[in-house]
């Protein structure tokens, strides 16, 4: 009965808004959900979040990428594989996909290497679905600058273009996995279309799956 959805994208695209709002809607089906996100899904993820997003000094792109993957080795032994083991619907916010898109595309760090490491780091947990919330770098920035930028939001716009073709190249590899949604359109029209894509995947597992 488990379900490991999560959502990516880059900067302003709307994840943690979708993410709740496909949590409550399936809680209201029956199904246990965990919502959770990456970095900061445990104690001492919240740790690491602090240091990644709100340090004052600079950070090399290893030792960035290091951070994320103690924290995604934490996340999955804590959080995501005791609750996929008892059929709970784990809804995260960010996972493996993030680390390929802003260090191995956004930063340049060796891609073959992030990627071996990145399956040392989730054990081999894979999401059954993807929901890619695909907004153009502009807007995506645009949105975000109402709100206080974290210290990889402060990036560049060349970065952000980087991260943002590093999903693109993503989603081709893995269309079965990663579903691209245009997150520049209204918000309800994303969550409907976010939730049609999760709905069918709840109706797999024996909870209704429309409505």
């Amino acid at each position: 009965m488990a379900l490991f959805i999560t959502l990516e994208g880059g900067e302003g695209s709307g994840k943690t808004t979708v993410a709740t709002s496909l949590a409550d809607r399936a809680r209201e089906r029956g199904a246990e959900v965990v919502l959770t996100r990456e970095p900061g899904g445990t104690p001492l993820g919240a740790a690491i979040r602090e240091s990644l997003f709100r340090g004052d000094e600079p950070m090399g792109g290893w030792t960035e990428a290091f951070l994320f993957l103690a924290d995604r080795a934490e996340h999955v032994e804590r959080v995501i594989r005791p609750s996929l083991a008892r059929g709970a619907v784990v809804i995260c916010d960010r996972f493996a996909d993030s680390t390929i898109a802003y260090q191995a595309y956004g930063r340049g760090l060796d891609l073959d290497l992030l990627q071996q490491l990145n399956r040392v780091a989730t054990g081999g947990a894979t999401p059954n679905l993807t929901l890619l919330l695909d907004v153009p770098v502009a807007i995506g920035l645009a949105r975000t600058r109402q709100e206080t930028f974290d210290r990889i939001g402060q990036e560049t716009t060349d970065f952000h273009n980087r991260v943002y073709e590093g999903f693109g190249r993503l989603a081709i590899a893995e269309p079965d996995r990663i579903k691209s949604i245009d997150a520049a359109q209204p918000l309800d029209a994303v969550v409907a279309e976010a939730w049609e894509l999760v709905a069918a995947r709840l109706a797999r597992i024996g909870f209704p799956g429309r409505g």
